[in-house]
């Protein structure tokens, strides 16, 4: 049975163990996640693929060896930052919330995760499957260190995911894909009291970016997502007021749907700036593949299913942002996001999570563990 005290305590203890990234450090609270797991008299490991870059793995056995369930929250957050009501770092409980950073993303889920965990333990419930447990490192600054090594070297090998890091009771079914890049433009330089005998880069960067922002790709609408979309993040040039600029950089950020090319794209982007410049260069930075899984897969059928036993009503929905997903398309594994978090609270000052949140969310996850089937 879930403990609702004893989930407090555990939440506010968590927060209270500081994990920032950047600069980066999981070691303490990894290692406070590995002794509640040995107190439950699991088995689990810390694997590091970077000094105090710490993820912690263990298995909770169930009847069948080879069918196996991960369930996955991270170990990280933000640095704590500013303009706070309350200490970031202080887990204090205020009318029926608790507040510091990572409450929401992603130590209230982490804490759920862990409270059912112990109370499967305590009822000595036998799951159907083998349930893996993995508390990762480095979610907020790409997962290098975290579940993509985990993923890459083969220590995580399930047949299906769910990663607990998400609001209100959201089932994530479709993800946005993402393409960051750097277009490099070369122009020529000249006095600038005669810009016709040179080549502005920057004239040349900004007619690029009109145009780049007013391009339509073609696209299948979603149910779940919203239309392509294209931030410039960044922009620089030229060296002196009155020089011609010679150069001039910009970085993108273009977030797209299922269904799209991620070559097609960067080639529609390299047309437009082909028009104006006649030297660049492009240089892509990231890329993840959006992703999309059936809506009445198993993994969203029974968490429906639970949330409906506490009348909580499923949001099936879409991520805009990335999130760690799209590394299990790579392997073919499918996955879903959720989490009990509070909507608009993850990386704000004054974070919080609703412990009536914390709480449903600990019933819900455990009735989905154990009824959950593979279809």
């Amino acid at each position: 049975m879930i403990d609702k005290k004893r989930l407090i305590k555990l939440t506010q203890a968590l927060i209270r163990i500081r994990s920032e990234n950047p600069p980066g450090n999981e070691y303490r609270i990894a290692c406070f996640v590995k002794d509640f797991l040995e107190d439950l008299g699991l088995k689990p490991k810390i694997y590091e693929f970077k000094k105090n870059r710490s993820n912690v793995v263990a298995t909770l056995k169930g009847k069948v060896k080879n069918c196996n369930l991960l369930v996955s929250p991270h170990l990280d957050t933000v640095p704590t930052g500013s303009n706070w009501r309350f200490s970031p770092l202080g887990a204090v409980l205020r009318n029926g919330r608790i507040y510091g950073r990572g409450a929401s993303d992603d130590k209230g889920n982490l804490a759920i995760a862990l409270e059912t965990i112990k109370s499967l333990v305590e009822q000595k419930h036998i799951l159907s499957y083998n349930l893996i447990f993995a508390a990762t490192a480095d979610e907020e600054t790409g997962s290098h260190f975290g579940l993509v090594p985990l993923l890459g070297k083969g220590i995580l090998r399930p047949q299906a995911a769910l990663i607990l890091d998400a609001d209100e009771f959201k089932v994530i079914v479709a993800q946005k894909g993402l393409i960051h890049l750097k277009a490099k433009i070369k122009g020529k330089s000249a006095h600038g009291a005669f810009p016709w005998q040179g080549m502005n880069a920057i004239d040349l960067a900004l007619k690029s970016l009109s145009k780049i922002k007013a391009h339509r790709f073609v696209y299948k609408k979603n149910p779940y997502l919203r239309p392509p979309t294209v931030n410039i993040g960044k922009i620089a040039g030229g060296d002196k007021v009155n020089i011609v600029a010679d150069w001039c950089e910009f970085e993108l950020d273009l977030r797209f749907l299922p269904g799209m090319s991620t070559s097609k794209i960067i080639r529609e982007i390299r047309s437009i700036i082909k028009r104006y410049a006649k030297r660049f260069k492009i240089e892509i930075k990231a890329i993840q593949a959006p992703t999309q899984i059936n809506r009445h897969h198993p993994l969203v059928d029974y968490l429906k299913m639970a949330m409906r036993t506490y009348k909580i009503k499923p949001r099936i929905t879409g991520s805009e942002g990335a999130t760690v997903i799209t590394f299990f398309q790579k392997r073919n594994i499918p996955a879903v996001a959720t989490g009990f978090s509070c909507s608009g609270c993850a990386h704000s000052s004054n974070e919080n999570i609703k412990i009536d949140y914390l709480y449903k969310g600990a019933r819900v996850l455990e009735e989905f563990f154990k009824n959950f089937k593979f279809g």
